[in-house]
């Protein structure tokens, strides 16, 4: 009995450090030094962020459902509407180094993101149905009037500017620094879906 519950504890922990390896960072950049940028985050902490030396920087852009046809790999921010019908709220272009799937999200209360290939779109009372499909499953999601969309095009750290607002995923190392592949970044008043 000691030696499962040995293992069970040794599972846990191992799980928390995997759980804490990437963090998701969003806020209002302070400064940029280097390769460090300063962000306040929506708590206000102030968080430093490494920019790998390749790291990606890129701007958003507004845009149409339009925009994204059967094949396009999005990104679906979504809470659950009357009935427990998802409901977009944001829809967005992802790379494809983005993980698939469909999981719990924490931009906003109760929603969920649905990162897949969008294989069509119906029109629908209340507005279009997306089907979208990832490795594990498929969903079909409303867009609405309400639903934003957003891609972005190439920038670069010249965009990073104090008062601009940033997304980026990092990963957490040994030492406890945060360091990042890729920023998405506001730019003309857009923000980058969060």
């Amino acid at each position: 009995m000691r030696m499962l519950a040995a293992v069970l504890l040794l599972a846990l922990a191992a799980s928390t450090v995997l759980a804490q390896t990437s963090v998701r960072v969003r806020g209002t950049i302070t400064q940029l030094s280097g390769d460090v940028l300063t962000v306040k985050s929506r708590d206000g902490r102030d968080i430093q962020l490494n920019l790998a030396p390749d790291a990606q920087v890129v701007t958003a852009k507004a845009t149409t459902l339009a925009q994204f046809k059967p094949g396009s790999y999005v990104g679906v921010t979504s809470v659950k509407g009357p009935g427990g019908r998802l409901v977009a709220k944001r829809v967005h272009a992802l790379g494809p180094q983005v993980p698939s799937g469909h999981t719990a999200w924490d931009s906003m209360p109760d929603s969920l993101m649905t990162n897949a290939n969008l294989t069509g779109t119906a029109q629908v009372s209340g507005g279009s149905e997306l089907t979208l499909k990832y490795k594990d499953g498929e969903q079909k999601i409303l867009v609405t009037p309400q639903t934003e969309y957003f891609t972005f095009d190439p920038g670069s750290r010249a965009d990073l500017k104090p008062g601009e607002t940033i997304f980026s995923g990092a990963r957490v190392g040994g030492d406890g620094k945060l360091t990042t592949q890729r920023v998405a970044v506001s730019k003309g008043g857009v923000k980058p879906p969060q």
